[in-house]
């Protein structure tokens, strides 16, 4: 099975090094005269037939609604679910640390609780 490639997989010295980009490309392809933009413009879009009807859900398979769930689906599937293994070994480390932290959090506030009360002549 090939393993996936994860965000920060591969090192810096990894990378090429001519992936490096020069802003003065754009001055090349601009004819003389023209000045260089950076397509900052507006879109213009061409009318079709069907441009001047307004747009229906029914037009659309399943709707907004459907649409959503359709990219939850798809975003679900590119999660890469932890192995049984793993998910016991997180699920045991989280109650261990929170069990360590009540235990603090408890021991604090008793001993903060008696200081105060031992300072205040209770």
């Amino acid at each position: 099975m090939a393993e996936r490639k994860r965000p920060g997989d591969d090192a810096a010295g990894d990378r090429p090094e001519d992936e490096v980009f020069d802003d003065a490309v754009a001055d090349d392809d601009a004819e003389a005269g023209e000045p260089v933009t950076r397509g900052g413009g507006t879109a213009v879009r061409e009318r079709t037939e069907n441009a001047d009807k307004p747009r229906s859900k029914e037009g659309r398979r399943g709707g907004r609604i459907g649409g959503f769930f359709r990219e939850v689906v798809s975003e679900l599937r590119k999660v890469i679910w932890p192995t049984r293994k793993e998910l016991l070994t997180y699920t045991a480390v989280v109650i261990v640390f929170v069990a360590v932290m009540t235990t603090i959090v408890a021991v604090l506030d008793y001993g903060f609780g008696k200081g105060i009360l031992a300072s205040f002549g209770n």
